[in-house]
């Protein structure tokens, strides 16, 4: 990868709808080339997908909720348990398996807490915990989806 595919990521990751001669125009390349830089890319497994970045607060899920959980056993079988049961729950958005004193990190948007409560009483009917600690986001102060390119090969 050299500077010319990082700035074709950073515009990438700014938008990714951004027309192919506007990118390659940003880049100082015609579009066939800026076109395989991209395709490059994409098979490479550099870029994964595309998608749209909604507006939780339009789509009625304006509450993220951090949740944090001790499992109630260390097995593969509580653990693969756990992940199919935390798969299916929509409103959970990401999960973090973690070192230290905490197992797992959820991150749930829901519309309001009575919304969060019935994800709870999902996750704890499907498996057993031994602790839950859940933290209600007061304000977003950062949010991005651009990851930091300083550090690629």
């Amino acid at each position: 990868m050299d500077k010319k595919d990082l700035q074709i990521l950073a515009l990438l990751q700014k938008n990714a709808a951004t027309p192919l001669a506007e990118l390659a125009q940003a880049v100082n390349l015609s579009s066939t080339p800026c076109w395989r830089r991209v395709q490059k890319l994409y098979e490479s497994g550099v870029i994964q997908k595309q998608v749209a970045l909604c507006d939780p607060r339009k789509l009625n899920v304006p509450v993220t909720v951090f949740v944090s959980l001790r499992a109630g056993e260390h097995s593969d079988a509580w653990m693969k348990r756990f992940v199919r049961a935390a798969r299916d729950i929509p409103e959970i958005i990401e999960i973090y398996r973690m070192s230290g004193d905490v197992d797992y990190l959820l991150k749930v948007v829901v519309p309001d807490i009575a919304g969060y409560d019935k994800v709870y009483k999902r996750l704890i009917a499907a498996v057993d915990l031994q602790d839950v600690s859940s933290g209600f986001a007061m304000e977003v102060l950062k949010a991005t989806t651009e990851l930091p390119l300083d550090y690629a090969d």
